[in-house]
C-alpha cells in the first residue's frame, strides 16, 4: 500500500518560521536599539507626550495583508512610538509609584516567551514550576509567613487584590455573601473597591473609614463600624489595610488591626503592593511590623523589586485557602498534584493560560542576591528622607506627609491663601517643575488640599536625580514670586 503523501506548501520569503540568520538579525536589531535607549535614559526628557493625539491618529491603519521589513518597524517603535510617553524607566521619574524595569528581567521574559513553555500545571513543566515556586517561597520568607503559606504571581496589584478578596469571601462568608462588609481607609487604592465590585458585592458593602493626620486608618473607627454593621444585620468579614498608600506612602497600624481582626474573626488583608518589600530593610521591617499576621498580602515586584510592569504577587497565610477558592478542573486537563511543594498554579488563581512569570523574578535575584535589592531599597529610604529635609528648609514649602517609606507629599503655601487659590497655585507649580523635563512628579488630593508627591523607588534613581528635582522645585517656586 503506497504511503500517503502530505503536500508541502512552497516556502516564501515571509514564512512565519524565521531562519537562523533572520532570527539573529532581528535580535541584533532589537538589542542594539534597546541598549542605546537604556544608555540614554538620563539624557532623554522626562516626558514627551505633546502631539500624542496626532501621533496616535497617524498610527491607525487597516489590517496589513503584506509584511514590512523588521528594521523599518523597529525604527518606528524606537524613534516615534516609545519616545512619545512618560519616561518611566529614567532616574528622574518620581511620579505615581515608579517601576524600574530591570533589563535582566526583560532578557528572562525573552527566554520564557521564545521557549514558550506552559507553567500552569506542574506535571507538564516541573522544572519551570519549581523555579516559580522558589520565588514564591522567597517572598513568603521576606514577609515572615509560615511554611504552609502559598502564593501566585499575577499581572499586578489589581488582580492580586481581586483574588485575595475572592479567597476571603470563600473562606469567611456563605454562598449568599451579599451582606458581607469590607473595611477600607479613605487612602486605600481604588483597586480594592473595584475588586469588591467584580466579586459581586453591592456598592454599599465597602465601608470607607477616615484616616488620621498621618493618613493611617483610624482603628477605633473601624471597630465602631464593625459593631454598627453587626447590629444592622450585616456580616463584617474583611479589613483591608495599607502597607504604603499611593497618595502618601502611609502604613496603617498593622499590629492593632491584626488584634482587631483576630477578636472579630475577620480576614485581614494587607495591600503592600508598593511597600511590602521594604521588609527587606531594617527600617522597613520596623515600619511594617505586623504584616506577617495578615491573612493575605499583595506585593508588586514591579514596584519595590524594580521589575518590569506586569509582575504582581498575592500571598496567603493559609495556603490551601487559595486552592479552595480557585480550584476547578476539566476532563481535558492533565492530572493535578496534591503536594503543595508541587503547585498547579491554575488551581490557585483565575488563570489557566498564563505566561511563565517566575523567570523574570528568579533570574535577577539569583544573579545579584537579595542583598543587592535590600541595599537599593535602603538607598531609596535615605533619599526620600533627604528630599523631605531639603523641602522642609525651602521657604514657602509645607510637608503635608512625612516619608513613612520612600514617598513625601508637600505643597507651596502663602499666608492668607484659601484652599481654592492654594490648589491652583500648586497645580501651576507642578506644571512648571515638569515643564523643565528633567524630572517628573505627580500630584494628588488629600482632603481639600492639592499636594505634590515625590516618590523615590526606581533602582536608577540616585542622589543626582534628587538634586535635580530639588533644583527644579526651588527654581519653579522662584518663578511664581
Amino acid at each position: 500500500m503506497a504511503s500517503e503523501q502530505v503536500p508541502r506548501a512552497r516556502p516564501r520569503d515571509d514564512d512565519l518560521e524565521l531562519s537562523v540568520e533572520q532570527m539573529r538579525r532581528l535580535l541584533d536589531g532589537a538589542a542594539v536599539r534597546t541598549i542605546a535607549h537604556i544608555e540614554s535614559l538620563s539624557r532623554q526628557p522626562s516626558w514627551a507626550t505633546e502631539g500624542g493625539d496626532e501621533l496616535a491618529r497617524s498610527l491607525r491603519e487597516p489590517l496589513p495583508e503584506e509584511g514590512r521589513p523588521a528594521e523599518e518597524l523597529l525604527d518606528l517603535v524606537f524613534e516615534k512610538v516609545i519616545p512619545a510617553s512618560l519616561n518611566t524607566a529614567a532616574p528622574g521619574y518620581l511620579a505615581y509609584i515608579p517601576a524600574g524595569g530591570l533589563f535582566q528581567s526583560a532578557v528572562a521574559d525573552f527566554v520564557a516567551q521564545a521557549t514558550n513553555r506552559y507553567a500552569g500545571v506542574f506535571s507538564v513543566a516541573p522544572g519551570l514550576v519549581a523555579l516559580e515556586a522558589n520565588v514564591l517561597r522567597w517572598f513568603c520568607e521576606i514577609v515572615g509567613y509560615p511554611r504552609e503559606a502559598q502564593g501566585i504571581l499575577t499581572t499586578g496589584g489589581s488582580l492580586s487584590n481581586f483574588s485575595a478578596l475572592v479567597t476571603a469571601r470563600r473562606e469567611r462568608l456563605p454562598e449568599n455573601f451579599l451582606d458581607g462588609t469590607i473595611y477600607t481607609s479613605d487612602q486605600t487604592h481604588h483597586s480594592v473597591e473595584k475588586a469588591a465590585m467584580l466579586a459581586g458585592f453591592p456598592h454599599g458593602s465597602v465601608r470607607v473609614i477616615p484616616s488620621d493626620e498621618t493618613f493611617r486608618i483610624r482603628v477605633a473607627d473601624v471597630e465602631a463600624a464593625i459593631a454598627e454593621d453587626r447590629r444592622a444585620g450585616k456580616t463584617p468579614f474583611l479589613i483591608s489595610a495599607n502597607a504604603g498608600t499611593t497618595n502618601t506612602g502611609a502604613v496603617d497600624d498593622l499590629p492593632r488591626l491584626a488584634d482587631l481582626a483576630a477578636r472579630e474573626k475577620l480576614w485581614l488583608h494587607v495591600d503592600g503592593a508598593y511597600g511590602g518589600f521594604f521588609t527587606l530593610t531594617a527600617e522597613g521591617k520596623k515600619t511594617l511590623t505586623g504584616i506577617e499576621r495578615a491573612d493575605s498580602i499583595v506585593l508588586d515586584p514591579h514596584k519595590s523589586l524594580f521589575l518590569p510592569y506586569g509582575t504582581g504577587c498575592l500571598l496567603v497565610r493559609d495556603g490551601p485557602a487559595l486552592k479552595r477558592a480557585h480550584a476547578l478542573t476539566a476532563v481535558y486537563l492533565p492530572s493535578m498534584q496534591e503536594d503543595p511543594e508541587q503547585p498547579d498554579f491554575n488551581l490557585l488563581s483565575p488563570e489557566l493560560s498564563r505566561e511563565w512569570r517566575g523567570l523574570r523574578v528568579w533570574l535577577p535575584i539569583k544573579m545579584h542576591g537579595i542583598g543587592a535589592f535590600r541595599r537599593a531599597l535602603e538607598e531609596k529610604l535615605a533619599l526620600a528622607r533627604a528630599a523631605a529635609d531639603a523641602l522642609r528648609a525651602m521657604p514657602g514649602i509645607e510637608i503635608v506627609a512625612e516619608p513613612q517609606l520612600s514617598l513625601v507629599a508637600f505643597r507651596a503655601v502663602r499666608r492668607g491663601e484659601d484652599d481654592e487659590a492654594a490648589n491652583a497655585a500648586n497645580k501651576a507649580l507642578l506644571d512648571r517643575i515638569n515643564a523643565r523635563k528633567r524630572v517628573y512628579l505627580t500630584g494628588t488630593r488629600l482632603g481639600s488640599r492639592f499636594v505634590l508627591r515625590l516618590c523615590v523607588l526606581s533602582f536608577r534613581t540616585h542622589a543626582e536625580a534628587i538634586r535635580m528635582a530639588l533644583e527644579d522645585i526651588r527654581a519653579s517656586l522662584e518663578e511664581a514670586r
